[in-house]
């Protein structure tokens, strides 16, 4: 690491209301478009500044941050929703929602299917500031773009090993949570900090609030492409497959299937290298058994709602055959759905798979249960049905 990147450390996370003033005076807007978002953030940042989060200063600044990042969000995303009403107007028709358990090839698929010319995704900048996308060729000469590029470039130079496991930069499509925790539901505060009493919290919750902002979201980035076919992702979409269908009627689900003994391995290795140093607590077999009791949550809520919608409106992908023929498996979810797979799409889907294996975003990652005071028996056990 370079003497010159900032050390970013805070003797304590602060109160919500302190964060929320920080937000407001970073933005310069005070309209939040309801409270809705409170209960749950307000209980996150008690858990977070209990001592039973065992935050260091960096996780003090890091875990501030993220709670900060979604009131910013909020804030711009409503006074975008505020100053172009007719957002309200732009159709979704049959998005497509990429979603499984980690490391289940969620990442790769949803990738490929965006490349299609006339697929749409929340670009991670957007997700960031939200705003009708503007023209490709301008984004390089906007300077929040620039800024974030910048900061995806230290954070490779800082952390090679989580490039390694997750590639991103400001152009890449990103997971829904950071819309979704606009209205402080989003289960990936339990992967970044032992938080029992907001996931008890987030437990209790019916989510479609949240996804109808996501909707409002999507109406607002996708202003200027409104043909384009919306292909989303995220793990936690599992967890509310009612709230995402009550928003969602005509959505298209693709389901990816792999190992949950090594898809939970490579989650608490995921979760590990995010928080390294941010926490005494929130390590090893806590992490193991938070990210266990998360994600066997989600698989069995995913898989008690789904036979109440119509089987037509689901894919299911196995990450073997994902792995061994990514451009057949693509096309295969295009004709399922009756989807146009023309050349441009195969083209374009072709070309995202050969970078995916030999550029700067090809995966490598080295991980094991039993760092996380896990077993197989365990895991399966947890996974049963």
């Amino acid at each position: 690491m370079s003497d010159n990147i900032m050390v970013r450390e805070r003797a304590d996370v602060g109160s919500y209301d302190d964060i929320a003033a920080a937000a407001v005076r970073t933005t310069g807007l005070t309209e939040m478009g309801g409270t809705e978002h409170e209960e749950g953030l307000r209980t996150l940042v008690e858990d977070l500044a209990s001592p039973e989060a065992g935050l260091t200063p960096r996780g003090n600044y890091f875990q501030r941050s993220e709670v900060k990042s979604a009131l910013v969000g909020r804030l711009l995303t409503q006074a975008r929703f505020d100053e172009l009403p007719q957002h309200l107007d732009v159709p979704i028709e049959r998005p497509v929602f990429v979603m499984g358990l980690p490391r289940t090839g969620t990442t790769a698929l949803h990738r490929l299917l965006h490349a299609d010319p006339m697929a749409q995704g929340l670009e991670m900048w957007l997700t960031q500031l939200p705003q009708p996308r503007p023209p490709r060729e301008t984004w390089e000469a906007d300077p929040i773009f620039q800024a974030m590029q910048q900061g995806f470039a230290a954070h490779h130079v800082e952390s090679p090993e989580f490039m390694g496991i997750h590639y991103m930069d400001a152009t890449t499509v990103e997971e829904c949570w950071r819309v979704l925790r606009q209205t402080g539901k989003s289960n990936s505060y339990e992967s970044l900090a032992h938080v029992p009493r907001y996931t008890e919290w987030l437990a209790r919750q019916d989510w479609t609030d949240a996804y109808e902002r996501h909707r409002r979201n999507l109406q607002l980035i996708g202003m200027n492409d409104p043909e384009k076919r919306w292909v989303l992702k995220n793990p936690s979409h599992m967890t509310a497959l009612d709230a995402l269908m009550a928003v969602y009627p005509d959505a298209l689900v693709v389901y990816t299937h792999r190992d949950p003994v090594v898809c939970i391995a490579s989650s608490c290795s995921l979760s590990a290298e995010t928080t390294d140093g941010h926490s005494t607590t929130y390590v090893g077999g806590v992490i193991g058994q938070t990210q266990l009791d998360l994600w066997s949550r989600a698989y069995h809520s995913f898989h008690d709602a789904r036979p109440a919608y119509d089987a037509a409106q689901f894919a299911d992908v196995a990450f073997s055959d994902l792995r061994a023929d990514p451009i057949g498996v693509t096309r295969g979810i295009y004709e399922q759905f009756g989807l146009d797979w023309n050349p441009e799409a195969q083209a374009a889907v072709a070309e995202i798979d050969r970078e995916s294996k030999e550029g700067k975003a090809a995966p490598s990652h080295r991980y094991s249960l039993e760092d996380y005071g896990l077993t197989e028996d365990q895991v399966r056990a947890a996974f049963d049905r």
